[in-house]
């Protein structure tokens, strides 16, 4: 599984890309609700504490749930009283569903290997033949910290760029981007 350094980095990208303007872009809540998601599916993990197996990568690494955590966003956003609802609940589903591509393409080595990715469609695991991230220990040992460390880095090399990529396109000459309303006037 990628460090919480590529989910979190993975939903600031989602958040920078489904933002209108900087208004949104600047909303801590909006921020924080997308880049939780992301992270989310990880709360498996602690599953472990309860029975002593591994439960990372199951059902909460379903596209069911990320199709669930959009819609449970609508709602709450809505009876919050958010602007753009829709679009939050958006930024939170396609958040909550780079995590599953993301530990998709890592390098796993705690079974079961590979993710259930298209629960509850599909209850067969998917891993990818040729990985690109590091698998991250689990353990708080100086070799396991020193190799998170790596890999986190790497992260940060891979997906700081998609970040600076979406930045630069959300804050280019069209002000907004795609949306109804954005305009040079939105920024």
């Amino acid at each position: 599984m990628p460090s919480p350094v590529a989910h979190s980095l993975a939903g600031l990208i989602v958040h920078v890309v489904v933002c209108r303007d900087d208004v949104e872009r600047s909303d801590p809540w909006r921020l924080a609700v997308t880049v939780a998601a992301a992270n989310f599916s990880d709360l498996d993990l602690t599953f472990k504490c309860v029975d002593g197996r591994n439960h990372h990568g199951n059902e909460l690494h379903g596209i069911g749930c990320a199709i669930a955590a959009g819609l449970v966003g609508a709602l709450v956003f809505g009876i919050l009283g958010w602007t753009r609802p829709w679009a939050a609940a958006l930024a939170v589903g396609l958040a909550y569903a780079t995590h599953p591509l993301l530990d998709y393409l890592n390098v796993d080595t705690h079974p079961p290997i590979g993710i259930l990715a298209l629960w509850p469609f599909s209850k067969s695991y998917y891993k990818f033949p040729w990985p690109i991230f590091m698998d991250i220990g689990r353990t708080l040992d100086w070799t396991t910290v020193r190799h998170d460390t790596v890999a986190a880095i790497w992260e940060t090399v891979l997906l700081a760029p998609l970040l600076a990529a979406a930045w630069h396109w959300r804050r280019r000459g069209t002000g907004g981007g795609p949306w109804p309303g954005a305009s040079k006037a939105s920024r």
